[in-house]
């Protein structure tokens, strides 16, 4: 650490504000204290101090030899009640929201950007048609329309009764069986509707403080600042337009789906000769449903996120018409689907086949588009430590397409098999359904060799890690300079540091992931689309060994597959009851939604939407009312909150702020995963504004690491590795083993008290005061700051 740039007049009043990472914990475990009171905030998340130290602002002659501490507690926006489990089932969602963000960092280049943020937004769009398909598959084509038209199927099972075409009531018509198994994907559509709104209103309705929101260069109001990154931006954690815009689009697309479904067989059968119902109702409905699609789509690509201001204002019309015309139309599709139509029988299945090859030749095409436009902007500014050459957003989208294919095609090939009764779906023997549509067993069936695949580089990488321990052994002896090194000690050390440099070849993994399920998935589509039947009847008359292989990868994928969704459930009911596996499950979402939904408006909710607001606003807040010090400390996920509040902060409160990290991903992961955003010019940018800032990493952490910045920027930020264990073996100070604590508990570590001293040191002395009147006024602003409006 560099001399203080001045000598310390006075101490002053110090603050340390303590930001958690992943998992959560608890204040008093922050604190190291049982007795803690809330300052400020709610249940959700709120700040904490010991008993003692609430009135520390009056006493400031008790804090002269350490700052006062303050805990900031946000893990139940991640981990709180039982029903945030069942995000699970919204993980597609998730990761193809992530993709939007990954695109490689470029400037000069907004046409091919907002190309980009549309492509990955109709990729997402293209996730819930699949979704919605799916239910539809289940209810309208494998329930009503194939098993309560066989009387064999429906015979078995009694809530079936009323739908059974054998038994000739009045719901026995194939299109009024359709029309009342649509309210199940109905429902499923406006339930999501529903968790969006309300996860909004909940989480991501928290607009910024004039206190907290920076100052608008161009209008003159602050002079320049080194670098505004798109962090730092007012409307950066507030873009409610956007939401609101795709909650409406792919509610709509969710609702038009169903009415495809229903109004489908209806038109086919009235086109045919001998129908009562007049043939041209059913082209109004389709020419509708194709409009409807179209201004869906329009909706979607029109428009992007909005981060120079707050995105506040609504496209009401659409929001408010969107939806309710895509239902409307629904209603009438149900309404002629029920028109009676005598002697009309289901047979075979709904053409939900060729629904389902469109959106998975659409998701390919638009991957493949979306690879072609982040390569262009990685080249436009190639940057090394990008993660695949900029291509890490199209390879997340692939993966995204990926799980809700296994989610969807899982649920299918469960009910089917539960309607079936034994055997494969659609081999033909002993069935009484047809079975889902083929190109589901298709894609079933290629999950085991993606698996054989995978077992290459996970040898490899096992191989690998095992040749770097051993190298890292006779370094770790010379590190602790012990005279008679214990070789299971040395080894625990090596390995633990081998396996933490795993994280560093994740990217590799996910490249060959995602490459195998494209071609793989195209494969699929073309058997499917050249055979017409599932794989194993496929290759009959081919070579017995052929046959065998076709036949054990259809039966083998149907099981691991309906496996994997039967996985999510039993995972979700888990975390619903039990706390503790609910915390697990919260590790997650704690890296997933720190991004706003800024693609699939039914994702699970952005916490950072209401973690950043909250920090910045406090920081403002304390330093405006008592003119002191302030340390901001994160750890792991924390750290991510902390750099992205300090970017929020006006420049001359930034610079009355210091900023600890600990266990960091802000350069390690998000560095490399989101260039864009923490890119080492953004990162360059932040250490020039703030006016100090330390970095405390090891190399047995698998998480945090280096920051990796040069001193042309400022003083040096990193100081590492940290020795874990800090004692090797017994002494008479540490007379039991000391564990290697990797990830976890940087606090226990001589050096980060010394750092943090070291920062309030550097900071700017100013003598305590407690000011009259705040010198900003924090209020709520309705339509953004000041010179943003227009």
């Amino acid at each position: 650490m560099p001399p203080p740039t001045q000598a310390t007049q006075s101490t002053g009043p110090a603050l340390e504000l303590l930001v958690h990472g992943v998992g959560g914990t608890t204040p008093q475990e922050m604190l190291v204290d049982p007795r803690t009171v809330r300052v400020t905030g709610d249940a959700t998340a709120a700040i904490y101090r010991r008993s003692g130290d609430i009135d520390a602002e009056q006493h400031p002659e008790r804090y002269r030899d350490r700052p006062i501490p303050e805990a900031y507690c946000w893990s139940n926006l991640t981990s709180g009640n039982g029903s945030r489990a069942l995000w699970l089932l919204l993980l597609p969602f998730m990761v193809i929201n992530l993709a939007h963000w990954m695109r490689p960092a470029a400037t000069g280049r907004p046409r091919t950007v907002r190309l980009y943020g549309a492509l990955v937004r109709l990729v997402a769009l293209s996730l819930t048609v699949l979704l919605t398909a799916a239910a539809c598959e289940v209810a309208l084509d494998l329930t009503a329309w194939q098993c309560a038209g066989v009387a064999a199927c429906s015979d078995q099972r009694s809530w079936l009764g009323f739908l059974s075409a054998a038994q000739g009531g009045w719901w026995s018509q194939p299109g009024r069986r359709l029309a009342l198994a649509a309210l199940v994907p109905t429902a499923l559509v406006g339930l999501l509707w529903y968790l969006s709104n309300r996860t909004w209103s909940a989480y991501e309705s928290q607009r910024p403080l004039t206190g907290t929101v920076p100052d608008d260069d161009s209008a003159g109001t602050a002079p320049a600042e080194p670098l505004r990154p798109a962090l730092g931006r007012p409307g950066f954690w507030f873009g409610r337009r956007l939401v609101a815009r795709l909650r409406a689009a792919h509610t709509a697309a969710g609702f038009l789906t169903v009415t495809a479904s229903v109004a489908g067989a209806a038109a086919r059968h009235d086109r045919a000769a001998g129908s009562s119902v007049p043939a041209v109702y059913g082209r109004v409905i389709e020419a509708l449903l194709v409009l409807g699609m179209l201004v869906v789509l329009w909706v979607v690509c029109r428009r992007g996120r909005s981060e120079r201001r707050l995105d506040n204002r609504l496209d009401r019309a659409v929001i408010t018409y969107l939806p309710g015309a895509a239902l409307t139309l629904l209603v009438l599709a149900s309404v002629h689907a029920a028109w009676s139509r005598p002697g009309w029988a289901s047979a075979g299945t709904l053409p939900g086949d060729i629904t389902f090859r469109v959106v998975t030749l659409a998701q390919g095409a638009f991957v493949v588009a979306l690879a072609a436009v982040a390569w262009r902007l990685y080249r436009r500014s190639p940057e090394p430590r990008t993660v695949m050459r900029g291509l890490g957003g199209p390879s997340v989208a692939m993966l995204a397409c990926a799980l809700g294919g296994v989610m969807t095609g899982g649920v299918a090939q469960r009910v089917a098999d539960w309607l079936d009764g034994p055997g494969s779906p659609g081999m033909g023997r002993s069935a009484v359904i047809d079975g889902p549509p083929v190109l589901l067993s298709w894609q079933a069936s290629v999950i085991p060799v993606l698996l054989v695949l995978l077992l290459i580089p996970g040898v490899a990488l096992g191989v690998r890690t095992y040749l770097a321990a051993r190298r890292l052994e006779p370094l770790v002896d010379a590190e602790y300079e012990e005279r008679r090194p214990d070789p299971a000690r040395t080894k625990q050390i090596a390995r633990t540091r081998a396996t933490a440099a795993l994280t560093d070849s994740a990217p590799g993994i996910v490249g060959l992931v995602s490459g195998a399920t494209l071609l793989l998935g195209a494969g699929a589509v073309g058997g499917a689309w050249a055979s017409g039947q599932v794989p194993g009847l496929a290759m009959d008359g081919s070579s017995p060994f052929v046959e065998s292989v076709a036949e054990a990868a259809q039966s083998t994928g149907s099981w691991m597959i309906g496996f994997g969704f039967l996985v999510f459930v039993a995972c979700g009911r888990r975390a619903y009851r039990d706390a503790s596996a609910r915390r697990t499950i919260g590790i997650l979402w704690d890296v997933g939604t720190f991004w706003p939904r800024a693609a699939h408006p039914f994702a699970p909710p952005c916490y950072a939407e209401r973690a950043v607001p909250d920090l910045a606003s406090r920081m403002s807040g304390w330093t405006a009312r008592t003119r002191g010090r302030l340390v901001i400390s994160g750890h792991s996920q924390g750290s991510v909150l902390a750099a992205s509040a300090v970017w929020q902060l006006p420049a001359g409160t930034r610079r009355r702020v210091a900023l600890l990290t600990y266990g960091s991903p802000i350069e390690r992961l998000y560095g490399r995963w989101f260039p864009a955003y923490f890119g080492p010019v953004q990162l360059h940018g932040l250490h020039r504004s703030v006016h100090c800032w330390r970095n405390l990493w090891r190399a047995t952490d698998p998480i945090g690491g280096e920051i990796r910045l040069g001193e042309e920027s400022g003083p040096e930020v990193d100081r590492g590795p940290l020795k874990d264990p800090l004692v090797y073996g017994r002494t008479p100070e540490h007379p039991l083993p000391e564990p290697v604590l990797g990830h976890s508990d940087y606090q226990a570590d001589p050096v980060f008290a010394q750092e943090r001293a070291a920062l309030l040191e550097r900071l700017t002395p100013l003598l305590p005061q407690q000011a009259d009147e705040p010198r900003q006024e924090l209020r709520e602003v309705p339509g953004g700051p000041p010179g943003t409006a227009g």
